[in-house]
């Protein structure tokens, strides 16, 4: 998860990885769409490889890279973790829906029990 954190921190790493999301590209054409040298673009294309987070193979004379969605698998599991409540909010939510409920379960036996007096 620290190795996919640490590589998708960076812009130019990020757009690479939305670029191979849906068609594989090579370096050369992924190079072709930066403004940095293709040694610069050689290193993250090694970093986002290294973290999992896109795979390589090998055709003749080129390399072609797409995503790997699985890299980003622990990475997702962890920041939706942290985007659900806590165990003890969806406690207390529980127990303000309780308490709501007995108050109107109360509330409806007072005024069963008062129409029956008034009949």
């Amino acid at each position: 998860m620290d190795q996919a954190a640490e590589a998708i921190a960076d812009p130019i790493r990020r757009a690479i990885l939305r670029m191979v999301r849906d068609e594989r590209l090579t370096a050369g054409e992924i190079a072709a769409r930066f403004p940095v040298s293709r040694p610069a673009v050689s290193r993250h294309l090694r970093v986002l490889r290294e973290s999992g987070l896109v795979t390589d193979d090998l055709s003749g004379r080129h390399r072609y890279y797409s995503l790997n969605p699985d890299g980003l698998a622990d990475l997702h599991r962890w920041l939706s973790a942290l985007m659900t409540p806590a165990g003890w909010e969806q406690r207390l939510d529980a127990l303000e829906t309780e308490v709501a409920r007995t108050r109107r379960d109360h509330r409806d036996n007072r005024e069963n029990r008062d129409d029956r007096e008034t009949a």
